[in-house]
């Protein structure tokens, strides 16, 4: 059995010794993103409207560290509305180009640019017609010779310690590969509701996709009384709707005000029992922050953290038709 290096018992390292190894790697990472960043031209934008374009999609293909990271290319792209998926280089060579149809695109991921298994997939692609981007290290490399659009992803240096593992390299893949996703974004003109569709399942799609209308209560669930109702006839109507408040109307069904619990507690501790007969309309908070049903629910979820309230009125040209607590936006993941 191999016997793996373990932490060397005869060489000290301090914390702040091992932590600038962990900043060196760092500041080199971020190096070769902002040499890249300069370097690049019109060759990102011209692989950016190939991916845009095609109707069909867009095949990921690499090997090794490369091929990881085209698995999390694809994955983004797909999740900004790009059809995409990773294609094992060595896997396709043995009966998964089936999966490739000419309608497709290639992005072939090597930073030697001389992988066996990612060259061989290669002529199938040259075959259908099917426009190639490389992302290579290696600009004078077969795949980059082969290819239409060469995208240059060469590092002075990697950045672990040996200065051999693909570190520097697979980063700048990797940034690259979210520099193009944003471009194709850009392009399609994607939307955060269209996003919101690829993420359904999650806590992401909630936000995006749902509605006030989907989580607010309405009908006889609503607590509501008229402008010459009292102090006490709010309190009976805040009980025993349990959303901590009431809507106070007009004669016309228009919302004119809001009475909560906090202001009962606040009425009763300046003028007592007494206040229970007041008109409600001397006492409510006029002119109550309100949102319509088409709104967003995580836009309810931010008013009411923004002004530190537990619900909102629901209007529609200016009558209250719901109202919508917070604990129901809770209780529906918007968060």
């Amino acid at each position: 059995m191999v016997s793996l290096p373990r932490e060397r018992d005869n060489v000290v390292f301090d914390d702040e010794r091992l932590l600038e190894v962990g900043r060196r790697v760092l500041r080199m990472e971020a190096e070769e993103i902002a040499r890249a960043a300069a370097r690049v031209g019109r060759e990102l934008v011209e692989a950016a409207r190939i991916i845009s374009r095609c109707e069909g999609r867009l095949v990921v293909v690499g090997m090794g560290k490369s091929g990881l990271v085209g698995r999390k290319i694809a994955a983004t792209l797909a999740s900004l509305g790009t059809p995409a998926f990773f294609l094992h280089a060595a896997e396709g060579s043995h009966g998964d180009l089936g999966m490739v149809c000419r309608e497709d695109a290639g992005l072939f991921l090597s930073n030697s640019g001389q992988t066996r298994e990612v060259l061989e997939v290669l002529p199938f692609f040259r075959r259908l017609g099917a426009p190639v981007i490389a992302m290579t290290g290696n600009p004078s490399s077969r795949l980059a010779g082969d290819s239409d659009v060469v995208i240059h992803s060469g590092v002075e240096k990697e950045a672990d310690p040996l200065g051999l593992a693909p570190t520097t390299s697979t980063t700048l893949q990797l940034a690259l590969g979210d520099a193009l996703a944003g471009m194709v974004t850009e392009l399609r003109g994607l939307r955060p509701e269209d996003f919101a569709l690829f993420h359904p399942g999650g806590s992401l799609g909630r936000r995006l996709l749902l509605r006030v209308s989907d989580v607010m209560s309405t009908g006889e669930r609503v607590p509501r009384v008229t402008s010459g109702a009292s102090v006490r006839e709010a309190l009976f109507e805040i009980t025993s709707k349990g959303f901590g408040a009431t809507i106070v109307e007009d004669e016309r069904g228009m919302a004119t005000g809001i009475f909560t619990d906090g202001d009962l507690r606040r009425l009763l501790e300046d003028r007592g029992v007494d206040s229970l007969s007041l008109p409600i309309e001397e006492v409510m908070t006029r002119d109550p922050r309100t949102i319509s049903p088409d709104r967003l629910a995580a836009e309810a979820m931010h008013i009411m953290e923004e002004r530190e309230i537990s619900c909102l009125v629901v209007t529609e040209e200016g009558r209250a038709t719901g109202i919508i607590h917070i604990h129901e936006l809770l209780k529906a993941g918007v968060v």
